[in-house]
């Protein structure tokens, strides 16, 4: 309803919302409830009911069940009249989408139905059914058709015969998620609609975490004949965005006149059911300046991690009614990204405040306890709601302290220091007494084995510290509430499985689980420049460390690529190949020879290939317990509903290596 009043407010007669709107795209499986038909029709009643929503055509989302079979549907009323039903033909089911689990696609083109409205329907409208079908809605000026979502991206598009048909507005109602990079795409699919066709088109997009491992990113957009001509914020705090613009009709119809082909195409069309609705679009007043084209400006894809993950975690923080965040922070690259984009959201809070957003006001006030707060400085702000942690062992060094230190200084962060050797002593001497051995590292004599399950005690108890201090450090503070802990394992890395399972990166969320290394280290590097995080400079120069092994002469021996057995610029290349490029052990194989052709012999290929593939699959089970993360990329092996594969395998790859080794000789 408040966008719906903003949108009349700036004179538009036609309202647009996103994708499932009324329920939320994020319901999964609760769109198998009866439940959520009701409180849909619930809140549908509402919204025809209210003054607000008379004048003015409204568009909005829902589920519907006709016949006993479940759609995804955009409802279009005008004055209490409920116009159309337009169910959605093309479903998304690919990555992280699942519409046909809980949707039908409506395949019956241009058939029209009757759909029998619910009776508390029939009681505000008066209309006992109403039309469902793909058609399309005439009003006194112009004639409107709608897609949905994945139709846009699909390759016969409806807008195409809409288009030849007549239609000179066509709308987009989309839930569409954050990948890095991705904007661009969605941006050209909506301009290029247009350019071959002539005609106006409106995407409205969710935006916000749909309390799961997704950010829908907003870029609501408004194009005429190929060009845009309105641009929505991509990231941003506010709950309601509406975006508006005044385009002349004639410019559609001169644009299309001179095209010969589409005309030809546009006499032989079968035409589209039409809806006659005695109402206009168009203004008396021919002296409304209309809108002119402008350039797209698009976020870089440090931008974007700086923006995105920080809205997400400000709405999982205020909708989980938690205190704030505790991060273990090691000084390395990974928490100290983490960190930055937790100070990035209390930029973005601060900003909010600032610009008049009452609702982010109340919900900062009831996070920090005060009523009468008002966050105005982020660092500030982040001391209030951030605990950072360095948790060291005798295997630390001193560089790492420091750098961790400083950068929780100038972020403004509650900083701790703690020791775990007492406790990582402790676990092992239970061992050492019930088996009468005592484990040693590698570099005393100890086995692979032995070094291994040290390590491992040591970043188990770091998780179990970090879930003790986020649950009491408020309460020994005399403060109300808990932390969420926070995870900082890179996408990179999970791929791998380059973690221990249930150490740090076992948290309640985690920013960066779905970035990769390469992109951290530009993220930092942007950081520098842009919040003045000069302690960031160490960070970025040291290589990266577990820290889990003894110290050679007060120094690290111990670097990740070198305990991985291969770069980190490795891992998103096998990450892209596997994931994007749909690449097994051979084709990855024949793909690389001909990558690195310049830097390595077929042999060498082989063998890279070989060991991230044993690796990957002896270290797939870790991906069932994940972290959920922010998801930005397209190679994220996240196990929940992204990357669905077995977490037992076969980790010779006989068969597989076997034709590798073929081809090597």
């Amino acid at each position: 309803l408040p966008g719906i009043a903003i949108a009349k407010s700036k004179g538009a007669r036609y309202r647009l919302g996103p994708e499932l709107e009324i329920c939320g795209y994020g319901c999964s499986d609760h769109y198998y409830e009866s439940d959520t038909l009701l409180h849909s029709f619930q809140v549908l009643e509402k919204l025809l009911e209210s003054p607000a929503t008379q004048d003015i055509i409204c568009d909005v989302g829902m589920p519907v069940l006709h016949r006993n079979v479940r759609y995804n549907c955009r409802v279009i009323f005008l004055n209490k009249k409920i116009l159309l039903i337009r169910p959605k033909i093309s479903l998304a089911n690919a990555g992280n989408y699942r519409e046909l689990r809980w949707f039908t696609p409506w395949s019956k083109a241009r058939h029209v139905e009757e759909y029998f409205l619910p009776r508390r329907i029939q009681e505000v409208t008066g209309q006992e059914t109403v039309w469902g079908c793909n058609a399309v809605l005439v009003t006194k000026d112009t004639c409107l058709g709608a897609e949905i979502c994945e139709e846009l991206w699909a390759p016969n598009s409806p807008h195409i015969e809409m288009g030849l048909d007549g239609v000179e507005i066509f709308t987009n109602s989309s839930g569409s998620h954050h990948v890095l990079r991705k904007a661009h795409a969605r941006v050209d699919l909506v301009n290029s609609a247009t350019a071959k066709n002539g005609g106006i088109y409106v995407l409205a997009n969710q935006k916000g975490c749909d309390g799961d491992r997704l950010y829908y990113d907003g870029c609501a957009m408004i194009s005429m004949n190929g060009e845009t001509v309105a641009q929505g914020s991509q990231f941003s705090l506010d709950d309601v965005e509406v975006l508006v613009a005044t385009l002349d009709l004639e410019d559609v119809r001169s644009y299309r006149a001179e095209i010969s082909s589409r005309n030809l195409a546009a006499s032989k069309v079968n035409p589209y059911p039409r809806v006659k609705v005695n109402f206009a679009l168009c203004p008396d007043d021919i002296a409304v300046p209309t809108c002119m084209p402008i350039q797209w400006r698009h976020h870089s894809p440090e931008e974007e991690i700086s923006l995105g993950p920080a809205c997400w975690l400000w709405d999982y923080l205020r909708r989980s009614k938690q205190a704030g965040f505790l991060l273990p922070l090691s000084g390395g690259i990974d928490s100290s990204a983490t960190a930055c984009i937790v100070y990035s959201m209390c930029h973005q809070v601060c900003l909010a405040v600032k610009n008049g957003n009452a609702e982010v006001l109340a919900d900062a006030r009831r996070i920090v306890n005060d009523e009468s707060y008002i966050p105005e400085d982020p660092r500030e702000f982040c001391r209030r709601i951030f605990t950072t942690c360095y948790m060291a062992s005798e295997n630390s060094s001193q560089d790492t302290c420091n750098r961790a230190k400083l950068l929780a200084e100038q972020i403004g962060s509650y900083h701790i220091n703690l020791n775990i050797d007492a406790a990582v002593k402790a676990v092992v001497g239970i061992f050492s007494v019930v088996t009468g051995r005592t484990p040693r590292f590698s570099v005393y004599g100890g086995s692979s084995r032995e070094s291994l399950a040290l390590q491992n005690v040591q970043a188990r108890i770091r998780m179990v510290l970090a879930y003790l201090f986020a649950q009491l450090t408020l309460w020994a503070r005399g403060m109300p509430g808990g932390l969420l802990v926070l995870g900082s394992a890179n996408v990179d890395e999970s791929l791998r499985g380059y973690l221990t399972k249930y150490d740090c990166s076992s948290a309640d969320i985690n920013p960066i689980g779905g970035i990769s290394k390469t992109d951290l280290k530009n993220f930092i590097q942007y950081c520098i420049e842009n919040f003045q995080l000069t302690a960031l400079r160490s960070i970025m120069s040291a290589p990266p460390t577990a820290e889990l092994e003894p110290l050679v002469d007060g120094r690290v021996a111990q670097t990740d690529e070198a305990d991985m057995g291969m770069t980190y610029a490795e891992l998103s290349i096998y990450g892209k190949l596997r994931k994007i490029a749909k690449a097994g052990p051979y084709s990855m194989f024949c793909k690389l020879i001909n990558m690195w052709k310049e830097i390595c012999t077929p042999r060498e290929v082989a063998s890279k290939v070989k060991h991230f593939f044993r690796m990957y699959s002896v270290n797939r089970h870790k991906m069932t317990t994940l972290t959920p993360s922010y998801h930005a990329e397209n190679y994220s092996p996240d196990d929940n509903r992204f990357d669905l594969r077995p977490f037992l395998y076969n980790t010779t790859w006989s068969w597989q290596f076997g034709c590798i080794d073929k081809q090597v000789n």
